[in-house]
């Protein structure tokens, strides 16, 4: 009951539900990870913004390719008769896992605006940060407020 009342039922509810989740994520994890590369002021702050739409369609981008195998990893390290909270629990470190590993490399080259080898140079430095700060996101914020919002329109 759980899953069908707080998930997307149709391509309409997904699309909001990436929407909600991507750009929370986006805004957050994006100047969050970008404060702790170059500094938390606001001059950085406002020049990050210019970088975040950008960022934002990578996401969305790696998000719709990575999903379904995120999926059948995360259904191969479950039970079917798991509670709905540790399905969303599981289902949501692996798209993060697999999501962060790709953005540390990409999110970095959008936001230095270069495409080199640096981020590969320092990935074991930054990606386990960068994953933290993700999953933390992710399980506390975008995801139960994507679910409750969908749970608003089922139940309307």
């Amino acid at each position: 009951m759980l899953f069908h009342m707080r998930l997307p039922r149709n391509t309409k509810e997904f699309i909001l539900f990436l929407g909600i989740i991507s750009i929370i994520s986006v805004c957050l994890i994006g100047s969050l990870i970008i404060g702790f590369e170059t500094g938390f002021n606001l001059e950085i702050w406002q020049h990050s913004l210019k970088r975040l739409p950008f960022i934002w369609l990578a996401v969305v981008t790696i998000v719709l390719l990575v999903h379904p195998l995120a999926d059948r990893l995360a259904k191969k390290i479950m039970a079917e008769d798991d509670s709905f909270n540790s399905q969303m629990i599981v289902t949501t470190l692996c798209n993060v896992l697999m999501i962060s590993i790709l953005m540390t490399i990409i999110g970095t080259w959008i936001g230095t605006g270069t495409v080199s080898l640096d981020p590969l140079y320092h990935f074991f430095y930054k990606w386990p940060r960068n994953f933290a700060i993700a999953f933390a996101v992710e399980a506390l914020l975008a995801q139960p407020i994507a679910r409750q919002v969908m749970y608003l329109i089922h139940t309307h």
